[in-house]
């Protein structure tokens, strides 16, 4: 037998010799090293707190405008102004009506976001800045009740917020939110196999202008617009 046969065999050898210790070495290592359990129950609630727009996932509680109105000056007025106006660089929360086709959109809960459960959600997940998930449920109701008052969505400083009234508030900028119907109302246009040369005729073109200087690519600054 050659010498590269002899080694050969040898190796062939080793590795089924050792196939039944690996084995059984896979087999100790789950059984040792069983990394991990279940959660429990209340381990999940802990994270399953989404809110959805039909109301599904609103916890137990209520309160009023009135109530919230001191809840957000002692917990959310150094960011977001008394008024909802924004402090400094600190987002806005109310105003902005009809500005959202202008040169300067001002995104606010009354003017921009689609749905009462976006503000709940993100309130009971992310504030107070720095405290999150501090507030309890009645508290939770207030808050999110005072910012619908400062949007104009709620005339009331009386009015309880709850699980009940909660689904009648409806946001003015909820009937240009759709669903994402790409896969469907786009199918027609999509290639069977994807364009990797000379794909757009002509040449790219600027159709738009960053409001910050410098950023949009201008040649006559030896920028290269590709």
């Amino acid at each position: 037998m050659s010498k590269s046969r002899k080694m050969l065999a040898g190796i062939m050898l080793t590795c089924l010799a050792g196939t039944p210790a690996l084995a059984q070495s896979k087999a100790e290592a789950k059984s040792r090293y069983n990394i991990g359990r279940a959660p429990t129950a209340e381990e999940i609630r802990g994270w399953d707190i989404d809110v959805r727009p039909d109301g599904q996932g609103l916890p137990e509680g209520k309160g009023t405008v009135a109530q919230g109105e001191k809840l957000f000056m002692d917990n959310c007025a150094s960011c977001h102004g008394e008024f909802g106006e924004g402090s400094g660089r600190w987002p806005v929360l109310a105003g902005g009506k009809g500005s959202l086709t202008s040169d300067n959109p001002v995104k606010t809960v009354g003017s921009y976001w689609p749905y009462a459960s976006t503000v709940m959600d993100y309130i009971r997940r992310a504030m107070p800045f720095g405290n999150a998930q501090s507030l309890s449920n009645d508290e939770l109701y207030a808050v999110t009740a005072y910012v619908f008052y400062l949007n104009d969505m709620i005339k009331d400083e009386h009015f309880e917020l709850n699980a009940s009234s909660f689904k009648t508030i409806k946001l003015p900028n909820e009937p240009n939110f759709r669903d994402d119907d790409r896969e469907a109302a786009e199918q027609a246009l999509w290639r069977k196999s994807p364009c990797m040369t000379n794909c757009l005729p002509g040449q790219a073109r600027i159709t738009g202008r960053a409001r910050v200087i410098d950023v949009t690519p201008e040649p006559e600054k030896g920028f290269k617009v590709d």
